[in-house]
């Protein structure tokens, strides 16, 4: 199959595609592409004319083939009492309803929409009915802070915005509503107006303190909960209840027929500029691989019940928790929760609740689950499981090892993913059943992906165990098409550097048996517990400060997240550097970006390593954050004299 898939592609995914509904069938060729920006702009086209509805694959056809009564998704609360389900044919009927509501409100196909929700129910039928309408949904992950929030609406230009009251995240009550309230005065700053927020009432009214609203008092809370009162500020003429626009909609909304390249998603993923780029998947081609690289990556088989931790805020979660999964007719799991509440068991418990066959996390939440004692994992029954999956980085051979002794009692296959919110689904991946595994490599490239490792030069690495850049040949179905508003940028980011390959940012290598291991990146980005982060976008939180002249940010190992944010900071003439002030800093870059961005480690650097032309030398920066003295070639340095004096900084537990 993977021979066919790189020979003959367009052959191969339109045999694929026959599982699926299309009201017309493509009208040009089946696959084009330029993936050489010396030979034009580059364009990557799967069926094009064709046209289809993802939605409607998702929904309407499973219920057509018998499905309405399956249960679509389990729904987990943090509170483990806190539990729901829907059915298919439920999930369609409140995916026309909330659909029927955007066309009331003004939506039309092509509108952006900013959705900034909890792992609720209504997270999915939102998403769903933007798809069903043509809208194109903008899912922001609710932890980012407002100013990441109001960034990510005004690029995308949306004037809707979904989100709910607030979230218990194990024992903290979050205020969501406050968040999209400040983002939305953020937006008002800039001449952008948000005219409508729409606001799930997901805690009960005895946990909230309303101000400014009439509302319902007898909305049924989801269970019984510690007694605490959220503020909750309301908009007249802005902010409507959720359970109030959707009384009286019909449950019936007819799919919009959509072309086949036509935007389906975007998704804001961190750029090596600082500023987020609006990540654009259009409707054929995500559809046809996500469901795909469920069906083959997870080994699905009817009847199973399938679980994806993610957050939909992730691209993880947009392509395994809902679409992969909906288009098999597949049950899934969206759980509101973290691991660690109300114990380390809480993974394991609902994998005995639910009878889960085949789980997917990420090695962040694998390693820090490894030191709790074995018995947290060993008193739940697991005999239901028969696959593994990790997402987001790669997997160190010590927790692969724990997650298939400890977790999967030897019994389970490990599936290792290596794929990018880029390319829409896996792309390196073992395939149950049929990949020989080596723990900490993500093995062989699927169906489409051709991978190579290139030198500096652009040259390909063909000799064993060097490492060099990892990038691919030509397109599968789920790659992006585009930057958000910026073709240009997303030529540069991923063409330019090598011209005729897709430039993961990633490095890699090859070892003598052909299999490829994921090396990490090599672009000035940071991956912390799976998440992207952009080190300029941390350095421009930390000059904010009005302490702080410079500053530079470089990754460090981490034994839990994989890797965390090592901080050199450069002070204005006259301050002075405090542990107090490198609490202040740590804050800085939470309230700017989000609670996942905090730094783990803020150093004082009266100057950095610096070339003669002004450049700062990372590379020797990563080298002191870790305390290796072998830091290489310095000639370019315009004064050597900074190394030791950084090394004599470094704070004591780095």
């Amino acid at each position: 199959m993977y021979q066919r898939s790189i020979e003959d592609p367009a052959g191969f995914w339109d045999e694929i595609s026959k599982q699926f509904f299309w009201k017309s069938p493509p009208t040009g060729e089946f696959l084009q592409y330029n993936f050489d920006c010396n030979k034009g702009p580059i364009s990557i086209k799967w069926m094009d004319g064709a046209q289809t509805n993802i939605c409607y694959n998702a929904l309407d056809r499973n219920i057509d083939r018998g499905m309405g009564d399956k249960i679509a998704f389990y729904w987990e609360g943090n509170n483990p009492n806190d539990q729901g389900s829907i059915t298919f044919k439920k999930l369609l009927e409140e995916v026309c309803k909330f659909s029927n509501v955007l066309k009331k409100i003004g939506i039309k196909k092509g509108d952006r929409i900013a959705i900034y929700m909890p792992m609720i129910l209504e997270l999915i039928v939102a998403m769903l009915a933007c798809a069903r309408i043509g809208a194109v949904h903008s899912i922001i992950f609710a932890g980012y802070s407002s100013d990441s929030l109001a960034g990510r609406i005004l690029d995308a230009k949306c004037h809707i915005v979904i989100t709910a009251d607030g979230v218990w995240r194990g024992a903290k009550l979050l205020n969501v509503k406050k968040i999209v309230d400040d983002a939305v005065d953020i937006c008002t700053k800039s001449s952008h107006e948000v005219r409508t927020c729409v606001v799930v009432r997901h805690l009960s009214p005895s946990e909230e303190d309303v101000s400014n609203l009439k509302h319902d008092e007898n909305t049924e809370p989801p269970a019984s909960r510690p007694s605490l009162k959220l503020k909750i500020n309301w908009h007249d003429g802005r902010d409507v209840w959720w359970h109030d626009i959707m009384t009286g909609q019909s449950p019936e909304c007819e799919a919009e027929w959509m072309m086949a390249e036509d935007p389906l998603f975007m998704l804001y993923t961190s750029g090596s500029t600082g500023k987020p780029k609006g990540v654009l998947h259009t409707v054929a081609g995500y559809m046809l691989y996500s469901a795909t690289t469920f069906k083959f990556v997870f080994d699905y088989h009817p009847g199973e019940v399938y679980w994806c931790t993610a957050d939909v805020g992730w691209i993880t979660g947009h392509t395994y928790t809902c679409y992969g999964p909906l288009n098999n007719g597949a049950t899934g799991i969206i759980f509101e929760g973290v691991p660690f509440f109300p114990d380390a068991g809480r993974f394991w418990a609902i994998i005995e609740k639910y009878k889960v066959a085949k789980f997917y996390t990420a090695p962040t939440a694998i390693r820090a689950l490894m030191k709790y004692d074995d018995s947290f994992v060993t008193k739940y029954d697991r005999s239901t499981l028969k696959v593994l999956g990790t997402v987001g980085e790669p997997i160190n051979p010590e927790a692969w090892l724990w997650y298939y002794n400890v977790v999967g009692n030897k019994q389970c296959a490990i599936v290792d993913t290596f794929w990018q919110t880029e390319t829409g689904g896996h792309v390196i991946t073992p395939l149950p059943g049929a990949t020989t595994t080596k723990p900490g490599s993500a093995t062989f490239p699927f169906f489409g992906v051709v991978p190579v490792i290139l030198d500096e030069e652009g040259r390909e690495i063909t000799e064993p165990n060097k490492e060099g850049y990892l990038v691919f040949k030509q397109p599968w179905p789920g790659i992006m098409r585009t930057v958000y508003g910026n073709h240009e940028r997303f030529e540069t980011t991923y063409f330019k550097k090598f011209p005729g390959y897709y430039c993961t940012g990633d490095g890699g290598k090859k070892d003598s048996d052909g299999y490829i291991w994921v090396t990490g990146r090599i672009d000035d980005m940071v991956n912390v517990s799976g998440h992207l982060l952009s080190t300029a976008e941390i350095e421009s939180a930390l000059v904010e400060h009005h302490k702080v002249a410079e500053a530079a940010v470089v990754s460090h190992p981490h034994k839990i997240k994989g890797e965390c944010t090592y901080c050199f900071v450069t002070l204005k003439e006259g301050e002075t550097f405090s542990e107090e002030l490198g609490s202040e800093l740590k804050t800085k870059v939470r309230t700017k970006i989000g609670p996942f961005a905090m730094p783990d480690f803020v150093q004082n650097a009266p100057s950095l390593p610096k070339t003669r032309s002004g450049k700062i030398m990372r590379r020797i920066l990563r080298k002191i954050a870790v305390g290796d003295r072998d830091v290489g070639d310095i000639t370019t340095l315009a004064d050597e004299t900074v190394i030791e004096s950084l090394f004599n900084l470094r704070p004591d537990d780095a």
